[in-house]
């Protein structure tokens, strides 16, 4: 049988393989990347090996060479090992659309050349390479894809190529989309269009060149129109042009408010004169003037503040009921023996000292059963001792929520909090514990201690 230490260093030999190769492919090395392929292969078909090395994402040797583009290697591992030249990732998304999102047309070009499905697409976004070239500007990717059939009003969760060059604020890719035929008021699936996306993005020139193209002025997205948010950032150049484009200033967002309403609560006074000559008069207003706007403005943010700070804190109390009430799924006896088995195996790694193996091996006894709250304790502490004080809250925090009377658990995430300096916090978490054991000795001095600290950190005596 295989011991403990044995398997803990065969799986992290496995990982350097991995990451060893795929580091070449990022890092453009391909001599590297040979040497790295023909470790992995050991003997076994090379193609076949490289194929199947993919990392957490399940991107491949293939996705790192195009993204950083890196021809020689993609140009090997096409050629010569004859890799699919479309293999996804969890996305769903190929190196095309990778060399696409960087912006490499040369690399793209070749990927197409090779036979690169054009279309290709993320599973659940829907992005797909001509989004990705209109997001970077790149006019000679764009025309390519086009020639390769593409629709140019290919849609996605986040809109089409349109409205990635507009939010992108890439004129140039816009003015080639349109001339192409896109639809100037294509919208995403929460109704956002090229227009309204220009807007938010600030970029007038592209806002101008919409309304040239009979942009709807008047589109709601998201309970706002474009007035309302040129009218929030203050900025008058584009509203001058929405209202020029038959904008309707008494149009009310999801708040019940105009546009001129928006502008004063927002300070911007020159936005303010400007529609209030082209809004109908509010009876909430009792002074319709710039001033009594202004006023106006004032209690209106005052009652939305309040009534934020009231959601805030029902948000809170919600997610602390929620949080503190974990859902626990009950786990195989099968697979309660094998996570203790884990855990005894990083018992026995943490007795040496070997923090790194036992975190592998409670991290496998909590893939088995995520539940055991000692195994999170236990790895926390091994966090801890890596200096590794974020990881070792995490866990300490998840111990907390499914052990919350255990006085342990206050301690490791106090003893976490406490090497990040987060004092007040770490006498918290350890007074916590106090009121759960009062007669622990090691918790009642943590907290003395960190109270200590925690004065001499703000310098106080």
């Amino acid at each position: 049988m295989e011991t403990p230490k044995k398997d803990a260093s065969g799986a992290l030999s496995a990982r350097q393989k991995v990451e060893k190769l795929l580091k070449a492919a990022r890092d453009g090395d391909l001599a590297s990347l040979k040497d790295a392929a023909q470790v992995i292969a050991e003997g076994q078909d090379l193609a076949e090996a490289v194929g199947d090395v993919k990392d957490g994402n399940g991107r491949g040797a293939l996705h790192f060479a195009a993204r950083g583009g890196h021809e020689d290697i993609c140009k090997y591992l096409v050629e010569e090992l004859h890799l699919p030249i479309d293999p996804v990732d969890d996305e769903g998304e190929t190196p095309l659309v990778f060399a696409a999102r960087a912006g490499l047309y040369s690399t793209a070009k070749y990927l197409l050349d090779q036979g690169a499905n054009p279309h290709a697409s993320a599973q659940d976004l829907g992005t797909s390479a001509l989004h990705h070239a209109a997001g970077t500007g790149s006019l000679d990717l764009i025309k390519l894809l086009l020639e390769k059939g593409v629709d140019v009003d290919v849609a996605s969760s986040s809109g089409t190529p349109l409205i990635w060059a507009a939010g992108h604020g890439r004129l140039e890719a816009l003015k080639l989309l349109l001339e192409r035929g896109a639809d100037a008021n294509s919208s995403t699936e929460d109704g956002a269009t090229p227009l309204l996306t220009a807007v938010a993005a600030q970029q007038t020139e592209i806002v101008e060149l919409l309304i040239k193209h009979k942009a709807e002025a008047n589109i709601v997205a998201g309970g706002v129109t474009p007035l309302h948010i040129a009218a929030e950032q203050g900025n008058k150049q584009t509203i001058q042009l929405l209202l020029a484009a038959g904008a309707d200033p008494n149009v009310t967002d999801e708040a019940d408010m105009t546009p001129v309403q928006v502008a004063a609560i927002s300070g911007h006074r020159t936005i303010v004169k400007i529609l209030l000559e082209v809004t109908a008069k509010l009876p909430a207003v009792e002074e319709w003037s710039v001033d009594g706007l202004f006023n106006h403005a004032k209690q209106l943010a005052a009652e939305v503040e309040a009534a934020e700070q009231r959601d805030k804190e029902e948000q809170a109390k919600q997610k602390a009921k929620v949080e503190d009430k974990p859902v626990v799924v009950e786990v195989s006896p099968e697979k309660k023996q094998a996570a203790l088995e884990a855990k005894s195996r990083g018992t026995a790694f943490f007795q040496h000292q070997n923090y790194i193996d036992a975190i592998d091996a409670y991290t496998q006894s909590l893939d088995l059963d995520p539940f055991n709250y000692q195994v999170l304790s236990n790895r926390s502490l091994c966090w801890l001792k890596l200096g590794q004080a974020e990881s070792a809250l995490r866990d300490a925090q998840a111990c907390r929520k499914l052990a919350p009377d255990w006085v342990k658990s206050y301690y490791r995430e106090g003893a976490a909090l406490r090497q990040l300096q987060r004092f007040d916090e770490a006498a918290d978490a350890f007074y916590c514990g106090v009121k759960v054991n009062p007669e622990s000795k090691e918790v009642i001095d943590a907290f003395k201690e960190a109270v200590e600290a925690g004065k001499k950190f703000h310098g106080v005596k």
